[in-house]
C-alpha cells in the first residue's frame, strides 16, 4: 500500500515539478560579446542538454511561442532563446543602413553582389559566443527561416559542438530556387511607418501574407501580436540590415555538402516566402538528413500547425537527446 501511495504521489508531483521547471515566463538576461550585447532567456535545468533556438528575420525571442518552448523543455531540454543582433532587446547598430534596400534587392535578383554591414556568419558567431558565455560546450540547434540559415553557419563553425540541427522553413540560398512574389518582398521591406498605428497595420499585413491559405486569420489577433512585438522593441532599420545580410549571402550549398551534423529539415508545402523546393534543396545537400514536409504550412507559427510541427520535431529531438546523453556516460 505504501508503495502504491508513493507512486500516486509521484504521479501528482512530477507534472507540477516539470511545469515549474519549464516555465517560459523567466527573466530576460543580457550577455556582452564584445561590441554586441545579446538578450536571452534560459528555460529548464542547467544540467539538461541545451537546445538553442535561432529566430528569423526581424523576429524576437518572444516569437517562439511559449507553449512550444514549454513542450521542448518538457522533452528534457534546457531551452535557450535569444534576440539576434539588431532586434528586440539585443544591440542595435547605431548607423542607419547606408545601402538602398530596393537597389540591393535588384542586384540580388540579377545575381550581383550585395553590400551588407554584417553577415549571417557574423550572426552565427553571436550565437556561438552566447554559448561560450553561458559555459555550454555542446548543444542542439533549432533555427527557423533566417535563423535556419544562421544555424547552418553555426553547425559549420562548430561541428563538434552542435549535436543536432533542426532547420524549419529555411533555404540553401542557391540561385535558381523559386522566389517569393515582388508584392511579398515589398511587404517584407516596408518597415518605415509614420506612426505606431501604421506600423501595427503594416506588420499585420505581413503576418497575413506569410500565413497559410488554409487558415483564416483573425485580424484583431494579428494586430495584438504586432502590438506586443512593437511595444517590446521596434527597430525597422535593424530589420533592413538583417535583410541585407540575407541578400549578401552566397549559396550555402558547399557548406551544406560538408556538414556531418545530424539534421532534420522541416518545410511547409504552402510557404509563400521560401517555397517548398527550398527545404527540399537543403535536405538534398546535407548527407544523411531527414526531410519532413507539412501540408498547408506556410511561413508562420500558426496555431493550426503547432501540433504538426511538434509532431515532426519532438521525436527527432528526443532521439538525439538520448544519443547525446549516452555519449556523455
Amino acid at each position: 500500500m505504501r508503495a502504491l501511495l508513493l507512486l500516486v504521489a509521484l504521479l501528482v508531483v512530477l507534472p507540477s515539478v516539470a511545469s515549474e521547471r519549464c516555465d517560459a515566463r523567466v527573466a530576460t538576461e543580457k550577455v556582452a560579446l564584445g561590441t554586441v550585447h545579446l538578450a536571452y532567456q534560459s528555460i529548464g535545468r542547467d544540467s539538461d542538454p541545451v537546445l538553442l533556438l535561432v529566430m528569423g528575420l526581424g523576429g524576437q525571442l518572444i516569437h517562439w511561442p511559449d507553449e512550444v518552448v514549454t513542450r521542448l523543455c518538457g522533452q528534457g531540454f534546457r531551452v535557450i532563446r535569444f534576440d539576434n543582433r539588431d532586434v528586440g532587446l539585443s544591440s542595435w547598430a547605431q548607423a542607419a543602413p547606408s545601402a538602398n534596400l530596393a537597389y540591393e534587392a535588384l542586384r540580388y535578383r540579377l545575381g550581383l553582389s550585395v553590400a551588407a554591414p554584417y553577415s549571417l556568419r557574423d550572426m552565427a558567431g553571436d550565437a556561438l559566443g552566447l554559448m561560450d558565455a553561458l559555459g555550454v560546450s555542446q548543444f542542439h540547434v533549432l533555427g527557423a527561416s533566417m535563423g535556419g540559415m544562421i544555424a547552418q553557419h553555426l553547425a559549420d563553425l562548430a561541428p563538434v559542438r552542435v549535436q543536432s540541427l533542426t532547420l524549419i522553413m529555411t533555404s540553401s540560398g542557391a540561385q535558381g530556387l523559386p522566389s517569393p512574389s515582388p508584392e511579398l518582398l515589398a511587404l517584407l521591406g516596408r518597415r518605415e511607418a509614420p506612426s505606431r498605428e501604421v506600423a501595427l497595420q503594416q506588420q499585420a499585413d505581413l503576418l497575413a501574407a506569410l500565413g497559410s491559405p488554409a487558415v483564416s486569420d483573425d485580424r484583431e489577433l494579428l494586430l495584438q501580436q504586432a502590438e506586443v512585438a512593437y511595444d517590446r522593441a521596434f527597430n525597422p532599420e535593424g530589420v533592413q540590415r538583417q535583410l541585407l545580410a540575407i541578400l549578401a549571402e552566397p549559396s550555402r550549398v558547399a557548406l551544406l555538402n560538408r556538414l556531418r551534423v545530424p539534421t532534420l529539415v522541416v518545410h511547409g508545402t504552402a510557404d509563400p516566402l521560401l517555397p517548398v523546393m527550398h527545404g527540399v534543396h537543403v535536405a538534398a545537400h546535407v548527407r544523411g538528413s531527414e526531410l519532413r514536409l507539412i501540408p498547408g504550412l506556410a511561413h508562420r507559427f500558426q496555431d493550426a500547425f503547432k501540433e504538426p510541427l511538434l509532431a515532426a520535431v519532438l521525436p527527432y529531438l528526443k532521439a538525439h537527446r538520448q544519443e547525446g546523453r549516452w555519449a556523455r556516460l
